[in-house]
């Protein structure tokens, strides 16, 4: 196989990430019947932030609290509480997604090694490794929250690479759903990249004048067994 490692990204690439269901389960806690409203309600705030948070203009902390500001002024909880009970719900309804297993499986039979890079929270990351016993196999796990700086930052991909040992690049495959964070970033350190892109979008027409070109395209992880397999 051409690739000796394998960074995947983990939301949507490795696991699911249902945040409704993660809300619906952390509101009930509090009585609230948290409906499709509210969640567009939640996303109009928190969907920016997010993309200031990738582009370095918000921290990590700063992502996390303001998101459930409303929320904290309706219920009258710290948004650093809402905040910490969301992560432990999101972390209670993880499930990997559909081909994972195998996927990992196969890897790791074929001695390819795996880490993770994630734009994700440090309170979710290894109590759903650990859920779903992919812990043994992937290290490193590089949490931008821990690092500083979110993907695609090149330093998030170069601490990675320094973990690992500094693999020859040519030997490294970046897999992630988000074009503008995974494929982008993995390109711009000369990675070769793999969107997996999950609803069969079309690439936007800037893709190549932006950097955003991925080396392999596929839908579901089973086709990207299949594209390692032949790589």
């Amino acid at each position: 196989m051409k690739y000796q490692w394998i960074l995947f990204d983990a939301d949507e690439t490795l696991f699911s990430f249902d945040n409704f269901s993660g809300l619906r389960h952390m509101f009930a806690t509090h009585g609230v019947s948290f409906e499709q409203q509210d969640f567009d309600e939640y996303q109009s705030l928190n969907k920016p932030l997010w993309v200031e948070y990738q582009n370095g203009t918000i921290s990590a902390e700063q992502l996390q609290t303001r998101r459930f500001q409303q929320w904290s002024d309706r219920l009258n909880i710290a948004t650093h509480t809402l905040n910490t009970q969301f992560l432990n719900a999101m972390a209670d309804i993880c499930e990997p997604l559909a081909g994972a297993r195998e996927l990992v499986a196969y890897l790791h039979q074929n001695n390819v090694r795996m880490g993770i890079i994630t734009n994700g929270f440090k309170q979710l990351q290894h109590i759903r490794l650990e859920k779903t016993g992919f812990l043994p196999y992937f290290s490193p796990v590089i949490i931008s929250e821990l690092v500083g700086v979110a993907k695609p930052h090149p330093r998030i991909f170069e601490q990675a690479l320094i973990e690992m040992g500094n693999p020859e690049k040519h030997q490294v495959l970046m897999v992630g759903d988000t074009l503008e964070s995974d494929v982008l970033g993995g390109n711009r350190i000369g990675l070769d990249t793999c969107w997996l892109n999950h609803h069969n979008k079309l690439l936007p027409e800037n893709t190549l004048t932006e950097n955003k070109a991925p080396t392999f395209q596929v839908s579901s992880l089973k086709q990207l067994h299949d594209v390692l397999i032949q790589n």
